[in-house]
Order: structure tokens, then sequence, then C-alpha cells
């Protein structure tokens, strides 16, 4: 099962290069990409994406968002979402999206509205910045034109068309996405279930029902997907594998065989597919992948912005450099490998290991 998991990554061997293509059909196979504005190492989406595609232009992902290529929206969290996925989200759009306080930015500041739409139909994508007024401090206290324009993309009338310096900038819906899926019929909540369900197994190789609703962050627990995984089962479009632990059982795709080739040696984003869903990775590697961003510097462990590095099936603690008990062969010369790989991404004359 395990390396089932690491080899439906697609984590790539060797230093290559991207173009614009290879990165939409990335994140399609992915199903999704987590977005994060800690910079540490780089973006966490151009991490997730390099270390299968290789090093790619940073205009890349603005661009699939200006031509409709991609979208940004909630998903696990904000995420990169291949762009066809747009008309299963309508339900949470057309239902206000996902925040309350976008509701109420809408009733006390929905003067705004009108004003906020008008200038971006007449000058293009704004951000926030191009907006007057201050917010009252603090990391949400958001001025209102900023509490709108992240409402009005919350509930689909807008939609991130790009970034400056990481900040969204904001685009009417109907001049990015492209026409066919803004007019195509809502689709059922079974429909989405399903489609849901299939894209997260296929993205990932092997998920329990848990992990299905977490990759998504499905509300509405156990009773409201697991009929349609029931159904999917009795239809042949995923199959159902028991484990020795007597755990929860996994779902594969018909065809999935429980076995795979060992990744390459990879550092891994600490916001990639592949380790956000902690309890997963634990049960699967037996090993625990702890985020110290938000730590105070004198109670971090291993540090700041930590990425664990993958070599075959085993996931192992970076920490100045810490093996997991077991691990075989030369994991130092395997460290050396990755990090130079993932310097060459980013830009840099060479790699320094602690």
């Amino acid at each position: 099962m395990r390396r089932l998991v690491v080899g439906s990554q697609g984590f790539a061997s060797r230093f290559r290069r991207a173009g614009a293509g290879e990165v939409e059909a990335t994140i399609r196979r992915l199903s999704a990409v987590q977005l994060d504005s800690i910079s540490a190492v780089d973006r966490a989406h151009r991490l997730t994406l390099s270390a299968r595609v290789g090093a790619f232009d940073e205009d890349v992902t603005p661009r699939l968002l200006r031509e409709g290529r991609v979208f940004e929206y909630w998903a696990h969290e904000a995420w990169l979402l291949p762009i066809e996925l747009w008309p299963h989200f309508r339900l949470v759009m057309e239902g206000k999206g996902h925040w309350g306080a976008h509701d109420r930015a809408l009733r006390e500041h929905g003067e705004l509205v009108g004003p906020v739409l008008e200038r971006i139909r007449n000058e293009g994508p704004l951000g926030s910045r191009d907006f007057e007024g201050t917010g009252g401090g603090g990391m949400w206290n958001w001025k209102p034109a900023k509490m709108i324009l992240e409402a009005l993309w919350d509930c689909g009338t807008l939609v991130i068309a790009g970034r400056r310096s990481f900040q969204r900038r904001y685009e009417l819906a109907e001049r990015v996405i492209p026409k066919h899926l803004l007019e195509a019929p809502t689709p059922s909540d079974a429909e989405t279930l399903r489609t849901f369900a299939l894209l997260a197994v296929g993205a990932r190789g092997a998920l329990t029902e848990a992990a299905i609703r977490e990759h998504w962050r499905l509300r509405g627990g156990r009773a409201r997907l697991h009929p349609h995984l029931l159904a999917l089962v009795g239809e042949g479009r995923l199959r159902e594998v028991a484990v020795e632990d007597g755990g929860q059982p996994f779902y594969v795709l018909p065809g999935a065989e429980l076995d795979g080739a060992p990744a390459p040696p990879t550092l891994v984003c600490p916001f990639d597919n592949f380790v956000w869903d902690r309890s997963l990775l634990e049960r699967l590697f037996g090993f625990r992948h702890v985020i110290e961003v938000y730590k105070r510097e004198h109670e971090r462990e291993y540090g700041y912005y930590v990425l664990p590095l993958l070599a075959g099936d085993r996931v192992l603690r970076v920490r100045k450099f810490t093996a997991e008990p077991g691990v075989r062969g030369n994991v130092g010369a395997k460290l050396e490998r990755a990090a130079a790989r993932l310097a060459r991404t980013l830009g840099l004359e060479r790699a320094e290991l602690a």
C-alpha cells in the first residue's frame, strides 16, 4: 500500500524544466495543489509542483489563472484546481461560500459591491491595495473593500487572475472562466461527491474514507459520503482493500497494483498533498510530521519550515539531519542529491547542509 501511495505521486527522478502545459497537467493529476503565503524556501505550490515537473517560470501559474486553465478556490485549503471542477464548486458558491465573515461583510458593506465590480469591469484585475480604506489592525482585520473582494470571490462572482507579491488580483468570473463551464448545469451533490472521491483516490493512490473527506474537507461526515463509496465499489469504479493493521480499509482504483517503484530522493514541501494528512501519513509510514511555523523559536524542536526527505518508500525527518530508525543505505548521500536538485529548481548555486 505504501509503495502504491508513493508511486502515485509522480515525483521527478532528476532535475528538469517544465512549461505551462506540464504544470497544468500536474495540477489536474493531483486534483488540487495547496497555496500558502510562507516563502522560507519557495511558495508551497511551487515546491509541490516542481518536485514533480521540475523548474518552471514564476509567471506560469499566474498565466494559467488568467487564461482560465486552472482556478483558485477553497478545497482542503486555498488551492489551485483544474478548471473543469468549477461547476462542482457552484453549490458552495451559491450557498454564499465558506465563511460567515463574508456573509457579514456583504451585509455590513453591501454599498461597496457595485463600485468594486464597476472598477474591475473598467480597469481589469485589481488587488485590495488598489482600493482605499483601512482595517482595524491585525492579520484578519481587513479594510471593507478587501472584505468585499474576498466575499465576491468566495461566492464565485470574482475569480483570482494571478497575484502581485503573492496578493490576489481579482477579476470578473465571466471574463476568465470558460463560457461552457459558467453555463454548465450544476451537478447534483451525489455526482460531485463521487467525482471528488474518484479524483482523490486517483491522485493519491489509496485513501481511507476519512482521508477522502479530508482531501476536500467535505462536510456532513460519514453519513454523507459513505453511500456513494459503496455505490462506486458496487459499480466497479473503486475497490475496497482491507489492511493487516485492522484499521479503516483503503479505497483504490480498480486496476491499481498494490506495489510500485520506489520514489527518488525528494525533499517534500510541508504543504504537499503527500504529507498534509498527518493521521494517514503516520499510519502508512510511522512518521509524524510536525509543522512548527507558528511556534516561538525556542519551542521548536525541528525548525521553522521543515521539508521531510522521501527516499524510496520511507519518509525521513529533516532536522539538522535525523534519519528514521531502520533506514538502510547511504542516507546522507540521498539527502545531498535531493537538496541539490531542489537548489537547482529554485535557481540557487548550491545547497549547504548543516
